[in-house]
C-alpha cells in the first residue's frame, strides 16, 4: 500500500503516516523498528526525550533500507534550549541514529515560562541546521497560536510543522487553524487519545459501516483533515491494522460526526503548553 505525502512549506515531502516510538522502552525499540519497517512503514518518529533514538538508527541500519526513502524526525529535549546546548543536543541525535542528517528536526516543547521565556534563539538555532545541510526540515512541537505568531514575526522563517495533540476529544482546533494560516503542516501527537476514543460509540457505528476497526476510523479521519500522524504500537498485527487506512474514505458526514465528539480542554490527554514545565 502507498502511503501519500504532503508537501510541506519548504517543497519536501513528508509521508502522511508514520510510525511513533514514544514509550517504547529503549531494549525494544530496534526490534520495534525492524518489524515496523518491515510492514512498510517508512516514516519514524522519535526524541531525545525519549531516550531510544540508538535503537532507531540499529534498526535503520539493519534494514538495508536506502536512505532516501526513508524519513527520520528527532526533537530537541527541554533542557537543550540554550543555542549552544541545542548545538551539542542536535549532534549527539546524529550520534544516536548514526546519520549524517535527519529529515525534520523539532523543539520538542516552547517552555514559555523556562530560559527568560525565549524559545526564539532556539528556533533560530534550529534553522542553523537547515543551512548546514544537517536537517532537511525544521519545526516546532506543542506550540500554541502566540507562540508561532511569535517567532514568524521575529525571525521570518516558518515552522514546516507544528506537532500536537490532535484526536476526536480534542482536535486543538485552534493551535491547528493557527498553523494552517501560518502555512505550517499538522502532525497529530497521540491520534487515537492513548486508545480512549476506542470503545466510542460514535466511531464504533461508523467503523461497523465500513467493516473497519476503530482505530482505522480514527487515523483515516486524521487524514481525510489533512493531519499527518504516526500511531505507536508495539505489535505487529496493529501496525498492520493502522498501516491500512488508504483503502477507504469516510463521507464529510462521518468525518464531521467525529470532529463533534470534541470534549475542550478537558479532552486533553498530555500538558498544556502554556503551563508546561518539565520536571
Amino acid at each position: 500500500m502507498t502511503v501519500p505525502t504532503i508537501t510541506l512549506n519548504d517543497q519536501t515531502q513528508i509521508p502522511q503516516l508514520g510510525f511513533g516510538v514514544f514509550q517504547v522502552p529503549p531494549e525494544e525499540t530496534a526490534a520495534t523498528v525492524s518489524t515496523a519497517l518491515e510492514v512498510g512503514y517508512r516514516h519514524i518518529d522519535t526524541a531525545q526525550m525519549y531516550q531510544n533514538e540508538a535503537g532507531v538508527g540499529r534498526a535503520i541500519a539493519d534494514s538495508g533500507i536506502a536512505r532516501d526513502e526513508l524519513y527520520v524526525t528527532s526533537k530537541l529535549n527541554n533542557g537543550f534550549h540554550r543555542p549552544d546546548d541545542a548545538r551539542r543536543a542536535f549532534d549527539r541525535t546524529l550520534t544516536e541514529l548514526g546519520l549524517d542528517r535527519v529529515d525534520l528536526f523539532l523543539i520538542h516543547w516552547p517552555l514559555p515560562t523556562l530560559y527568560g521565556g525565549d524559545f526564539v534563539s532556539t528556533w533560530r538555532t534550529l534553522t542553523e541546521f537547515v543551512a548546514e545541510g544537517r536537517a532537511t526540515s525544521v519545526g516546532v512541537s506543542n506550540f500554541q497560536p502566540a507562540h508561532l505568531d511569535r517567532i514568524v514575526e521575529e525571525t521570518g522563517v516558518v515552522p514546516a510543522v507544528n506537532q500536537i495533540e490532535v484526536h476526536p476529544y480534542f482536535p486543538n482546533e485552534e493551535a491547528r487553524a493557527a498553523s494552517i494560516r501560518h502555512g505550517v503542516e499538522v502532525e497529530a501527537w497521540s491520534p487515537i487519545a492513548q486508545g480512549d476514543v476506542l470503545d466510542d460509540e460514535v466511531i464504533g457505528k461508523i467503523a461497523a459501516a465500513h467493516g473497519r476497526t476503530a482505530s482505522q476510523v480514527t487515523l483515516r479521519w486524521h487524514v481525510e483533515r489533512g493531519d499527518i500522524v504516526f500511531p505507536k504500537t508495539t505489535k505487529r498485527e496493529r501496525m498492520e491494522e493502522n498501516f491500512a487506512i488508504f483503502d477507504f474514505e469516510l463521507s464529510p458526514e462521518e468525518v464531521a460526526q467525529i470532529s463533534a465528539l470534541d470534549r475542550g480542554p478537558s479532552g486533553r490527554r498530555g500538558p498544556d503548553p502554556f503551563d508546561y514545565v518539565p520536571e
